[in-house]
């Protein structure tokens, strides 16, 4: 089996990084940072995130392992003090693959379509004026958005960005994408619907904008500034996410430890 590690750079992740190496290569795995089997992440969910766009182009090929060295993650779920554990279960093969959905998105500039995946979410906003968007689902026009931009989740990114605006939260398995409003403006003249809106997987988002608007667009943690666009559209993806799964981890019971547990 091949592996590689991807570590948050701190002197603990770092540590932890040069230890698994160590124990893996040990019972004879491969290091391999661009084929590998399986992929460690050593530091916080956001660490995870960028192990995942570096594999990105290699998704069904493989999974995801993550160890957290700060806060409890919705990915990274095990313990430094777990290493060891870790190491014994990945040598001996001993987990299974679970799947989530992504979010896929499509930015059309004239004739030219750029494609992404995201992990967590997509964001659009105008850096310097109010965002005016038409909002079409299922190529229906569905409302014209103003405010100060939109969220386009992943079931598996609800408890992210989508969360702190007042998005719903959706067990990872679901195959779907959620849709939540920047500070919509709502009054006399202007309206939305004012309520995230959670699509199934047969389902699409259509942005168009309704005025020429420089456009800064997020898909994860990667920043994007597109000019002139025609229209995004956002789709649950055909391409999965695969996570290494050795131990149940009951979703709900990760939301309870992050959100509501005291320390």
């Amino acid at each position: 089996m091949k592996f590689s590690i991807q570590s948050r750079n701190d002197s603990q992740s770092n540590e932890l990084k040069e230890l698994a190496k160590n124990y893996l290569q040990d019972f004879g795995l491969i290091l391999d940072e661009v084929e590998p089997d399986i992929v460690i992440s050593i530091g916080g969910d956001g660490t995870l995130l960028h192990a995942f766009h570096n594999h990105v182009k290699r998704l069904d090929k493989v999974a995801f392992v993550g160890i957290h060295t700060g806060h409890l993650g919705f990915y990274a779920d095990w313990k430094p003090s777990e290493l060891e554990k870790l190491v014994l279960c990945i040598a001996k093969n001993q987990y299974k693959v679970v799947e989530y959905p992504l979010l896929e998105v499509n930015v059309c500039n004239h004739t030219e379509i750029s494609s992404y995946l995201a992990l967590n979410e997509a964001t659009i906003k105008s850096p310097n004026v109010t965002l005016v968007m038409d909002v079409f689902l299922n190529d229906r026009h569905f409302e014209r958005f103003r405010g100060d931009g939109l969220c386009i989740s992943t079931p598996s990114g609800s408890t992210a960005y989508n969360k702190a605006l007042g998005g719903a939260i959706i067990h990872p398995t679901l195959q779907a994408i959620q849709v939540t409003e920047m500070a919509s403006i709502n009054n006399r003249v202007f309206r939305t619907i004012g309520s995230s809106l959670v699509l199934p997987a047969h389902h699409t988002c259509k942005l168009k904008p309704v005025k020429n608007q420089t456009f800064t667009m997020t898909i994860d943690h990667l920043q994007l500034d597109h000019n002139e666009l025609d229209y995004i559209i956002f789709k649950v993806a055909k391409e999965k996410v695969r996570f290494a799964r050795f131990r149940p981890f009951p979703f709900w019971e990760r939301v309870h430890d992050s959100f509501i547990a005291s320390e």
